[in-house]
């Protein structure tokens, strides 16, 4: 798992117009990046609308939010439309990316499929991981307040 100090991993998503968004985009930027398990389950609603509740605070310190699931950008984007979502939501159908910061999750709901576990990672402007939150318990909501305090500083 990706750890605070370690470079990010790399990474290209597809996004839900099908537009492709990297890593390297946001270059010199702060990025949040919320991973979920699945798009339409009630704590992974919680957590992007938290996410878009929290925007202004966001936007008001430079930093950018991205959510993260292996959900198709079809699926990504009906949940975005759904829920009124505004950042990009991206798709690690291939799950590489979950695979290379170490947030697989196994046998989630059922045996072989793998999701993103309900994670957090801020990525600093200079490219290093300077925070990261994994939920105990897939029920576990992040503490969102402690990341916009983070990405304050």
């Amino acid at each position: 798992m990706v750890a605070v100090g370690d470079t990010a991993p790399a990474f290209t998503l597809t996004a839900t117009d099908k537009s492709t968004v990297s890593l390297s985009d946001f270059a010199g930027q702060r990025v949040v990046l919320a991973f979920y398990p699945a798009a339409f389950t009630g704590v992974c609603t919680a957590e992007l609308c938290s996410f878009q509740d929290a925007m202004a605070s966001f936007n008001d310190i430079g930093a950018s939010v991205l959510g993260i699931s292996v959900d198709a950008p079809f699926s990504n984007g009906a949940f975005a439309e759904a829920n009124s979502i505004a950042f990009p939501l991206l798709s690690d159908v291939h799950r590489t990316m979950i695979n290379d910061y170490g947030l697989a999750f196994e046998n989630f709901l059922i045996e072989g499929y793998t999701v993103a576990n309900r994670a957090v990672v801020v990525v600093e402007a200079d490219g290093t991981v300077g925070y990261v939150w994994v939920c105990d318990s897939l029920g576990d909501e992040p503490n969102y307040d402690e990341i916009v305090a983070h990405c304050s500083q």
